[in-house]
């Protein structure tokens, strides 16, 4: 693996041939990067307050609270809010993709990378990569979570994978909208004020924690297209009933629109950073 250095001697000839590196080189850097973040989380486990602390409050909180209301038992509820949760973790973990990334660039170390003859896009498919961890680490949890409480997935071992995978699938492609919004945004306290106006609405104008019929007409048409409800249903068909139906395919191809409009935005904004 390449260890990235300050390289001081670097030309703007230099730069310029890194715009056009090779796939090989890319993928390398890309590697060194996630490998830099990886070690940033062990050095600061706060960054994990949201995949392990906040999956267990929500699963037991919301589980508790509206079990008996809308399902009629907590036993009931478990095979909804479960794949609910798993949905609103992953966005949530996704968040701090784009504030950390707004961090390191307000901090100077994004123009330690000017100087590097590294892919463009390196600096940002590294840390999501490394965000894998994240997400599985969330998803784990929140499952562990559901079957300690009596959730009994429908789908067995193969379904729960499955989901387990859609989720870290879902919340790597919706990263990226929140890396775009780090690379405009100016400070990593708008990145969070812009996000969260984001991420209430994705979430609870869903059906993540309600059944969707219950809404009024007007407000289950934007549930219908919303992506959470997407990758909700997708990973009740999977863990529920252990099946690939449509609203997986749905789903996935989502996640591809997402990333195939929001990573070439990310990288277009930062390298004009750069």
């Amino acid at each position: 693996m390449t260890v990235l250095t300050t390289d001081p001697t670097s030309t703007p000839l230099d730069r310029e041939l890194a715009a056009h590196p090779s796939i090989g080189d890319t993928v390398d850097q890309t590697l060194a990067m996630a490998w830099r973040a990886l070690k940033k989380m062990r050095r600061n486990p706060e960054q994990w307050f949201d995949v392990t602390i906040q999956p267990l409050l929500f699963t037991a909180m919301f589980a508790y609270i509206f079990g008996g209301a809308i399902s009629g038992s907590v036993q009931d509820y478990l095979p909804i809010v479960i794949t609910g949760i798993l949905a609103q973790t992953a966005l949530t973990a996704c968040m701090a993709t784009g504030i950390q990334l707004r961090e390191d660039m307000d901090k100077g170390v994004f123009d330690r990378f000017k100087s590097l003859p590294i892919a463009r896009i390196a600096p940002l498919a590294g840390p999501a990569l490394a965000d894998l961890v994240r997400y599985g680490t969330a998803a784990t949890l929140t499952i562990l979570t559901g079957v300690v409480m009596g959730y009994r997935p429908g789908g067995g071992v193969p379904g729960v994978l499955a989901g387990w995978l859609m989720t870290v699938i879902a919340g790597w492609s919706l990263a990226w909208i929140f890396t775009y919004f780090g690379t405009v945004a100016r400070s990593a306290q708008a990145v969070q004020g812009i996000s969260m106006l984001i991420m209430f609405p994705l979430t609870f104008l869903s059906d993540a924690f309600v059944p969707a019929d219950t809404l009024p007409g007007w407000l289950q048409t934007f549930v219908k297209i919303n992506p959470v409800t997407l990758v909700v249903n997708a990973v009740r068909d999977l863990m529920n009933d252990g099946q690939f139906t449509t609203n997986v395919g749905w789903a996935l191809l989502g996640c591809l629109a997402v990333v195939v409009v929001f990573l070439p935005l990310s990288v277009r904004s930062y390298s004009r950073k750069m």
